[in-house]
């Protein structure tokens, strides 16, 4: 039966002793001490009844109400209740519903000799085997070191009552837990709130929560959590249907260190459980709302009003107005990264109040997306009333044209960041405008799919150059050609991160004079998806940069051959992740990468080249000397046997295949 059971005969036997030698009709077990006198022939135990026959019987502690087991477990030390949660699942309930304050320590323990192992676990009675490593602590993958203390994450068919309550029992004798995520599965009814309210018991020192899908648990849970709970600072909801501002409310009222919250997808959260958390909260630092429809002005004003250390918000799908914008305006002092999203209800007339209250002094980070909002005028308001605003993320705002991105680059005057998404009216001739305004300043340019920027005479622009930019990326705008990247090479002199991935109209004559004319030396290049550019390129980067260089993109490069690689090889010192996906690379090539003596990459990807055969085993080997990273997908002439090889001989290497 195990040391458990044994623990409980004996605090049985005492209760005999002390009330009389009867528990009721049931026959029991005599382990009482008792002078020797004769050693006994037989060694069945004794027992005391008719039905003497019977050896079979359930052992009298199983006939205890489970008030008696929850004192006689409670009086236990930690070690040996955990033990006792290993017997079955009835045991595990109980010893899971003591909480820290019931736990009686005062109490001397008996000293008693283990009978059995009673970490064996019985899957009869609901508990298997992983569910006793949760209890004993011995399972290494489940459980990190997390700022001191336990953090678990539970997923899938694993997010069960029966973990959680396993769980609360272990985790309290490693230091407590201190983080939990919990990740569920919509067809399957796996954590409830007997789960959650195990957690809340046996884990005070729970610090960071997160529940995600799961479609059983209800507001008793968040209850029983600000109830036993009390120094929760982060809590993340995503997709939990059942959870309304009752919940919310009840930890708004308990938990005052909270400085994270997270609520996604939540239809039943109202406006009074943010104001709640606002009054209640005032460490809060960081808020992230999305797609809860019952979430209004009012919630987000009474938020925003009355957190006032409030740093970071995140506001997505929700059905708010030009009000709440202007309340962010005028009260959010403290706030220094603002996000927008998805805000059909927001005009012009919201963004405009909200730069103009200058209130976001502070406000360093703002990204806006897919809000009919944001127009020139507005954009400029934003940039007069935030003056510390140094990033400026723009997604799918189509009414954004090239004069407000020339307004807004004059007044902002701390820009050093900008990203412009799907902003199909900006042109060359706003991107150039931004660039100049913002000379000396401005360290990174974005332009990703935006239609807008196409060819254009260089004559009808003055160019001046932009000393201070490090990174240009111009990915997927079909409309930009190598005239336009001529044109750039001459405005950014002074590049270190360039990313022209997917523009297919860019040739080795457009491309070759920033190569050319960069005066502090690339060191990240991506260049997939430029189908037109040659072995050409590769070799001016390879010489001109190849003492900065640190990775090279090629992918789907389909006319840079086997011709760069020797120059790669010999000049790039400081090379670690080369991309040669789809190129016309074969043995030859990678044979003279292996040669490169002071070549010493970490990561190849070689993806799609067909021409690489079982020949290049060696070369590649050679290669691995190095390699953390190998990618050979779709290479249809490497044969099976050869992988294998390679897996044997770089077991450092992850190699995907």
């Amino acid at each position: 039966m195990g040391s458990a059971v044994v623990h409980g005969f004996c605090f049985l036997d005492v209760l005999v002793g002390n009330f009389g030698m009867s528990c009721g009709d049931d026959d029991f077990y005599v382990d009482i001490y008792c002078p020797p006198s004769k050693r006994s022939k037989i060694g069945a135990p004794f027992t005391f009844g008719e039905n003497v026959s019977s050896q079979e019987q359930e052992p009298s502690i199983n006939v205890l109400p489970d008030e008696c087991l929850f004192e006689i477990f409670r009086r236990l030390p930690g070690s040996e209740r955990s033990s006792c949660a290993c017997v079955s699942k009835h045991w595990l309930m109980l010893v899971s519903n003591i909480a820290k304050t019931d736990i009686c320590r005062t109490t001397s323990t008996l000293s008693l000799k283990a009978k059995g192992d009673a970490n064996t676990s019985s899957t009869e009675n609901g508990v298997s085997y992983n569910d006793v490593d949760m209890i004993s602590g011995d399972n290494e993958d489940a459980e990190v070191e997390y700022d001191g203390h336990l953090t678990r994450c539970l997923e899938g068919k694993k997010a069960t009552d029966v973990r959680l309550a396993a769980m609360a029992v272990g985790t309290a004798n490693l230091g407590g837990l201190s983080k939990l995520l919990i990740k569920g599965c919509k067809p399957i009814v796996g954590v409830t709130d007997l789960g959650m309210s195990a957690i809340a018991r046996g884990c005070p020192s729970l610090r960071d929560l997160s529940l995600w899908n799961l479609s059983s648990v209800t507001d008793e849970s968040l209850v029983q959590i600000a109830r036993g709970c009390s120094m929760l600072e982060k809590l993340d909801l995503s997709h939990c249907p059942l959870i309304s501002s009752k919940g919310l409310i009840a930890i708004a009222k308990s938990c005052p260190n909270l400085t994270y919250l997270s609520i996604e997808a939540c239809p039943m959260v109202e406006n009074e459980s943010l104001q709640a958390i606002g009054k209640g909260c005032p460490k809060l630092q960081s808020i992230s709302i999305k797609d809860c429809p019952l979430v209004g002005d009012n919630g987000i004003a009474g938020l925003v009003s009355s957190a006032s250390a409030l740093r970071r918000v995140k506001l997505q799908k929700l059905n708010i107005s030009d009000f709440s914008l202007a309340v962010i305006g005028h009260y959010g002092k403290a706030i220094t990264n603002l996000s927008l999203s998805s805000l059909h209800n927001v005009s012009e007339k919201g963004f405009w109040v909200m730069g103009n209250a200058k209130g976001l002094q502070a406000l360093s980070s703002l990204i806006v997306t897919s809000c009919g909002g944001i127009t020139d005028m507005s954009l400029e308001s934003m940039g007069i009333g935030c003056s510390n605003l140094r990033q400026l993320f723009l997604s799918k705002c189509w009414l954004v044209s090239d004069n407000g991105l020339a307004a807004f680059s004059k007044v902002a005057e701390h820009l050093e960041s900008l990203h412009l998404e799907e902003c199909n009216r900006i042109t060359q001739l706003g991107m150039v405008s931004a660039v100049s305004n913002c000379r000396g300043k401005l360290k990174s340019l974005a332009l990703v799919k935006c239609r807008g920027v196409k060819d254009m005479d260089m004559d009808a622009c003055v160019l001046s150059p932009c000393n201070s930019l490090r990174s240009l990326t111009i990915r997927n705008c079909p409309g930009f050609g190598s005239s336009s990247l001529a044109m750039v090479g001459k405005v950014c002199p002074q590049l270190e991160n360039l990313d022209l991935s997917g523009l297919l109209g860019i040739t080795d004559s457009g491309l070759l004079p920033i190569i050319e004319g960069n005066e502090a030396g690339l060191v990240q290049v991506n260049l997939s998806g430029c189908l037109n550019l040659t072995d050409e390129v590769v070799l001016a980067i390879s010489r001109l940069h190849g003492e900065t260089l640190e990775v090279l993109n090629l992918d789907g490069c389909r006319k840079v051959t086997d011709l760069s690689l020797p120059t790669i090889a010999d000049c790039c010192l400081f090379l670690r992740d080369l991309d040669l996906s789809n190129c016309a690379i074969s043995d030859s090539g990678i044979a003279a990468l292996a040669d490169g003596e002071k070549l010493h990459l970490q990561v190849l990807s070689l993806s799609g080249c067909s021409k690489i055969s079982n020949r290049s085993l060696p070369f590649l080997t050679k290669l691995g000397m190095t390699l953390l990273g190998l990618n050979l997908l779709d290479c249809g002439s490497v044969s099976s046997s050869t992988l294998e090889s390679l897996m044997g001989s770089l077991w450092r290497c992850d190699i995907l295949c």
